[in-house]
């Protein structure tokens, strides 16, 4: 009797008890303390680690964030050359490596006085082309685009001018230089145009800031007519129908449906084209020429800025590359949120 007791209560759970504990919740092999029934204890079986994991240490997110942190130093390491170098004297930059701070006797902030001394007045002409450039080119753009998306104009007649668009942004800048000098040179003469406003004490070698505007914007308007088609296909052809329907014009659906939705576009178009045109060298050089004219741009300013008999001045070609880089970080920052929305639609 004895040994059939000991065989039930060893025995499979009943319905009652899937788990094999008892009405107290406790297992027959294991007290409610963690001992066993014989007097023993309990031990826990090791589990085998996951692949990739070392000691609950995620290998493969370790290795992942190795490589994501060289390739950031791999980046910024120019950058923080140069920043570093822009604050040493002439004696740092020679007995310390480019990426070495200073140091307390080879710290100085005389380069950027002298950058901007020599960069204030060329900066102010770069806006002066740079920004009329950019407005203008993106919004002959949006029109532009408007008017082979959404408008009623035959398909026949779009697919050839959107060609010539298209065409038009693979025309190489070294390809145009000489037929860009006979345009302004012998067809338009902004000089004669616009004397009567060198008559009031502007210097006409701001001429070349007007040609600088035509230019850029010319050269402009097939990538920013691209861009905006691509984001008017998206527009509800719905909304624009309802408007015509209600007796809304082309222009008026432009004005008050097309370009408020247009905000994160004219963002990605002003960045690039700002920054187009703000780096632009090669037609700043054909149209200014010399960086002793006073409507020489920043960029011409500072391709010569540092350079002498002596050699390079590598310390203040540096501040001078920083401080006129600062007008496009003041952009991407003003217009960071539209553009990441723009590009992400």
């Amino acid at each position: 009797m004895t040994d059939e007791r000991d065989a039930t209560a060893d025995g499979p759970a009943g319905p009652d008890e899937p788990d094999g504990t008892d009405r107290h919740g406790v297992t027959p092999a294991d007290g409610g303390d963690g001992t066993r029934a014989d007097g023993g204890t309990t031990t826990a079986t090791a589990t085998a680690a996951e692949p990739g994991r070392l000691d609950g240490v995620d290998g493969y997110r370790v290795a992942l964030y190795l490589v994501l942190l060289g390739l950031v130093s791999f980046y910024l390491a120019p950058i923080e050359s140069g920043l570093v170098t822009s604050f040493k004297t002439g004696t740092a930059v020679a007995e310390t490596a480019p990426f070495a701070p200073p140091g307390v006797d080879g710290f100085t902030l005389e380069k950027w006085r002298l950058a901007i001394d020599a960069l204030i007045v060329g900066m102010g002409n770069s806006v002066l082309y740079a920004v009329p450039a950019t407005v203008l080119s993106a919004f002959l753009g949006s029109t532009a685009a408007y008017g082979l998306t959404i408008s009623d104009w035959a398909d026949r007649y779009k697919v050839p001018v959107l060609a010539l668009f298209v065409a038009g942004i693979f025309i190489p800048y070294q390809a145009v230089l000489v037929p860009l000098t006979q345009f302004w040179s012998n067809w338009v003469s902004v000089e004669s145009l616009l004397s009567f406003v060198w008559a009031l004490g502007i210097s006409n070698d701001y001429a070349g800031i007007v040609e600088l505007i035509v230019t850029h914007v010319a050269y402009g308007i097939p990538i920013c007519t691209i861009l905006f088609r691509s984001y008017y296909k998206n527009i509800s052809e719905e909304m624009v129908e309802s408007a015509r329907l209600d007796g809304a014009s082309l222009r008026r659906v432009y004005r008050r449906i097309v370009l408020p939705l247009s905000t994160p576009m004219f963002a990605v178009v002003l960045i690039y084209q700002f920054t187009q045109i703000w780096n632009d060298l090669l037609f700043t050089l054909v149209l200014v020429a010399t960086e002793s004219s006073p409507a020489a741009p920043v960029v011409l300013i500072l391709a010569g800025l540092g350079t002498s008999l002596e050699g390079q001045d590598f310390a203040l070609r540096m501040a001078g590359a920083f401080f006129a880089a600062l007008p496009t970080l003041a952009v991407y920052v003003a217009f960071g949120e539209e553009f990441a929305e723009g590009v992400a639609t």
